[in-house]
């Protein structure tokens, strides 16, 4: 197996080459974000170094612009100017104290120091003038301010500022160049990171590509390949010390063993499909293939064992099977012998079971003849206790009768008396009481009818009262003979319907002693039957038997 380089290896190196640049563009950026701040730092002090120094300057001719001023023309405001810059404004304090704060360098500053006392050696000329001018000789004053020594003076300060101005500007313009120099070099650093990290991760993706992606897919085809059984595909991929190398040796070994497996059990297979079971199992399987071994193994054995055993079967079925075909004969003989029996006792059965069944039939006949008649006798009582029932009330309205004649003789009496009254009244009143009297008489004729109707409709009622109750009590006594005749009858109807019962129960059992016995002449002729198939079968067998003991032989046993 040749040597290569793992591709996690690889794939570890180039990505800490890639992370490695991305941490060298990130500082960078730092980096050149702090130069950048710096950069606009200096280009803001340069500005301010400017703005200071031209303000202590031009403080500085300031004062000397309104000392001549003041000398050439006496006026007061120059005077008031000139004071207010040195007392109140004071740019030249401020300027110098604005550039040391912002930082200068010893040079600057002794250049500053050098046109301070300059301008302190003018401050006597310049306070003398301003007196003579005070005193009004401003010819004098004049000389002094356009003197010499004032002059010497003022040039020798303009010439400082020029060199200061300068090596300020030349200090500052050098300190930004240099930082624009360093942010160039920054940028080109970044860039050239970028394009690091952009040609390593080409890089990977090349190597991912070559290294890995395309092995893998070709294992994936090779795999899906073995997965359809199909062992013998081309597997273009050679095997080597990287991962993806060592699985490709491992897939080839996989294909080897599989096949020598497969070669293996196909040669035992068809051995043992040509009879020879004396083989031996000498290939060792390896690892989950062990059990197919154990198998082929147990297989083996098992079929030599199965073989022995029917080879030894097949003798004795065939003894056996000629012991029984002779067996079945004469059981075939045997079981016909009862067959005729069980038929002749079916018929006899038969014709019993038809006379219970008539039997059964006219029980149930009476029976229903007798629940007739009981129905009918208890209708019959029913109706008579209705009839009684009426009796009664008739019996009872017949009372309330009798209290109603009652009232209408009381009416009748009082009707009478009332005629009476009337009729008292009619002859007290005299010839106006005529036609009353008539009425009166009228009404008392009327009251005697009625109660001579009372009286015979009195009569009448309790002749019919004596009626029915002679009719009550016959028909309580023919009610009383009617339930009698009932309850005969229905213990007359509960006999027939037992006697009924009894006769259907013994035609029930007779039908299935007949059926027990169709069943039993069914069960004598199949046994018939397979008596004598039995014999055929078992003459069959000891053929079959014969034949299996050949065929078994043809096997070679251990």
């Amino acid at each position: 197996m040749k040597k290569a380089m793992k591709q996690s290896k690889l794939i570890a190196v180039l990505n800490g080459i890639s992370i490695f640049a991305l941490i060298l563009m990130a500082l960078l950026l730092l980096f050149y974000a702090n130069v950048d701040k710096k950069l606009s730092q200096n280009n803001e002090d340069r500005f301010n170094l400017t703005y200071n120094a031209n303000r202590f300057m031009n403080g500085s001719a300031y004062l000397t612009n309104e000392v001549r001023a003041y000398a050439a023309t006496g006026d007061q405001v120059h005077y008031d100017n000139y004071w207010n810059e040195i007392n109140n404004l004071k740019n030249r304090d401020q300027g110098v104290a604005a550039m040391q704060e912002i930082g200068i360098t010893s040079g600057e500053q002794s250049m500053i120091d050098e046109m301070s006392a300059l301008s302190n050696k003018l401050v006597p000329l310049e306070e003398d003038a301003m007196n003579n001018v005070q005193e009004k000789k401003l010819q004098k004053a004049l000389d002094y301010v356009y003197g010499e020594e004032y002059s010497t003076s003022i040039a020798q300060i303009n010439s400082l500022k020029e060199q200061f101005l300068s090596a300020l500007d030349t200090r500052t313009a050098e300190e930004i160049r240099t930082l624009n120099l360093r942010l160039t070099i920054i940028r080109i650093l970044i860039y050239t990171a970028l394009v690091l990290v952009g040609v390593i991760q080409l890089v990977v993706m090349s190597v991912t590509r070559r290294k890995i992606l395309h092995p893998i897919i070709a294992v994936r085809d090779q795999m899906g390949e073995i997965s359809m059984g199909n062992l013998s595909a081309e597997f273009p991929l050679e095997s080597d010390t990287s991962e993806i190398g060592m699985l490709v040796a491992s897939i080839h070994e996989t294909k080897k063993e599989l096949k020598n497996y497969i070669h293996d059990i196909d040669s035992k297979l068809a051995q043992m499909a040509q009879g020879k079971m004396n083989l031996s199992i000498d290939t060792d399987y390896r690892g989950e293939f062990l059990p197919i071994q154990n198998a082929l193994r147990q297989i083996l054995d098992s079929l030599n064992l199965a073989l022995s055993q029917i080879n030894h079967t097949a003798r004795q079925v065939s003894d056996e099977s000629e012991q029984m075909a002779s067996d079945a004969q004469v059981l075939s003989s045997g079981a016909a012998e009862q067959a005729s029996a069980i038929q002749e006792l079916s018929a006899n059965i038969q014709s019993l079971s038809s006379q219970v069944s008539s039997t059964s039939q006219d029980a149930d006949n009476a029976r229903k003849t007798s629940m007739d008649s009981a129905a009918q006798l208890t209708a019959c009582s029913k109706k008579m206790e209705e009839l009684t029932s009426a009796m009664a009330d008739i019996s009872e309205s017949s009372q309330k009768i009798n209290g109603i004649i009652k009232t209408i003789e009381d009416i009748s009496f009082q009707t009478n008396i009332l005629a009476i009254n009337a009729s008292v009244e009619a002859a007290r009143a005299g010839t106006y009481g005529r036609g009353f009297a008539v009425v009166a008489d009228e009404v008392q004729s009327l009251a005697n009818k009625s109660s001579i109707a009372a009286k015979d409709i009195t009569k009448l009622i309790e002749n019919s009262l004596e009626l029915v109750q002679h009719g009550t009590a016959l028909s309580g006594d023919t009610t009383e003979a009617l339930a009698v005749g009932v309850s005969g009858s229905q213990s007359t109807a509960d006999l027939i319907q037992k006697i009924a019962d009894s006769a259907q129960q013994q035609a029930l059992s007779l039908q299935q002693l007949t059926d027990g016995v169709e069943q039993i002449s069914d069960v004598v002729q199949t046994n018939t039957a397979t008596a004598e198939k039995s014999a055929a079968s078992a003459s069959e067998l000891h053929k079959q038997a014969e034949e299996l003991k050949q065929s078994v032989q043809k096997f070679q046993l251990r």
